[in-house]
C-alpha cells in the first residue's frame, strides 16, 4: 500500500487546487474536504491546506453548518465568465431570440448564485408592455420559476434544509411562504420537468422555466420566459413548455460542443 508521500506525489502540486475546484463543481452541492479527498486520495493535512487556501482567496466559502464548502465569489465569477464567452454567447442569443419570437414573450437564461438566481442573458419581447428584469438582476429561489427549477434539482436533504432555513418573505399574496408547500412544489417541478411562477414574485406576472443540463445530466442553468397575465394566461404559458425544452436541449448541446476536442488534447 502506498504511503502518504507516494500518494501525494502522484498528483502534481500545480494541479491540486484545480482538481479540488473541479470536484466541487461536479458535486453540485456543498462538500467537505473528506468527501473531495475520497476522489483525490491526498494526505489529510494536504487536502485541508488546499481548502484553507481556496477559502482565504475567495474561491470557496464555508456553509452555515461549518462543515461543507460551496463555490465562493471568485469561483462563481469565473464560471459566469466562461459561460459568457463570445462564441458561445452568440449562439446562445440566437437560440433565445428564436424562442422569444416563437412565444412572443421575453426569454431568459439564469444561473444559481448561492442565495438567488442571476439573469445571465435575455431577449426582450417586442410588445411595448414588458417587465423590466435586466441582465444581472438577482431574484429569489422560492418565488420565481427559474429559482424553483433550481430547487427541484437539489436532493431531498438540501431542499429541505433550504426550505426550513430560508426567509420566505411574501412578495405577493400568491407567494409560497410555507416550507412544506415549497418542498412539494419543487418535487412536482422535478417530476414534470418544468416550474412555474403564478404571480408569486410580481403581481400580474407569470413565468415558466425548464432546466439546461450538462452532459452528465446535472442542471447548470435555467431557461424561462415571463409575461404579463393581461397577455398570457398560465394554461397558455404551460402550452409553450415543449418549445422551452427544445431550446434548452440546444443550449445544452452548446455546453458539450468542445468535449471531444478536450479529450483529444488530453490524449496527446
Amino acid at each position: 500500500m502506498a504511503d502518504d508521500g507516494e500518494r501525494e506525489g502522484a498528483i502534481p502540486t500545480n494541479l491540486r487546487l484545480l482538481l479540488v475546484l473541479e470536484a466541487m463543481a461536479e458535486a453540485g452541492v456543498p462538500v467537505t474536504p473528506t468527501e473531495v479527498n475520497e476522489r483525490l486520495g491526498l494526505p489529510k493535512p494536504t487536502i485541508h491546506r488546499l481548502f484553507t487556501t481556496l477559502e482565504n482567496e475567495g474561491f470557496i466559502q464555508r456553509e452555515i453548518d461549518g462543515r461543507g464548502y460551496s463555490p465562493g465569489r471568485r469561483m462563481r465569477k469565473m464560471s459566469t465568465g466562461i459561460l459568457s464567452s463570445l462564441r458561445i454567447r452568440t449562439a446562445r442569443i440566437a437560440i433565445l431570440s428564436k424562442l422569444a419570437e416563437e412565444i412572443g414573450e421575453t426569454s431568459n437564461i439564469a444561473i444559481p448564485d448561492r442565495d438567488a438566481m442571476v439573469y445571465l442573458d435575455r431577449v426582450e419581447t417586442k410588445w411595448p408592455l414588458r417587465i423590466q428584469l435586466p441582465v444581472g438582476t438577482r431574484v429569489p429561489f422560492y418565488c420565481t420559476a427559474s429559482g424553483k427549477m433550481y430547487l427541484s434539482s437539489l436532493d431531498r436533504r438540501h431542499l429541505r434544509n433550504y426550505a426550513l432555513s430560508a426567509q420566505l418573505d411574501p412578495h405577493t399574496k400568491r407567494t409560497i411562504t410555507d416550507p412544506e408547500a415549497l418542498i412539494d412544489e419543487a418535487i412536482q417541478a422535478r417530476e414534470r420537468g418544468y416550474s412555474t411562477d403564478n404571480e408569486e414574485f410580481m403581481e400580474d406576472m407569470i413565468a415558466v422555466a425548464v432546466p439546461i443540463l450538462e452532459g452528465n445530466g446535472r442542471m447548470v442553468s435555467t431557461l424561462s420566459f415571463h409575461a404579463p397575465v393581461q397577455r398570457l394566461a398560465m394554461p397558455d404559458a404551460i402550452g409553450h413548455v415543449e418549445r422551452l425544452k427544445t431550446a434548452a436541449r440546444r443550449l445544452s448541446e452548446l455546453l458539450s460542443e468542445g468535449e471531444p476536442i478536450a479529450a483529444d488534447s488530453r490524449a496527446e
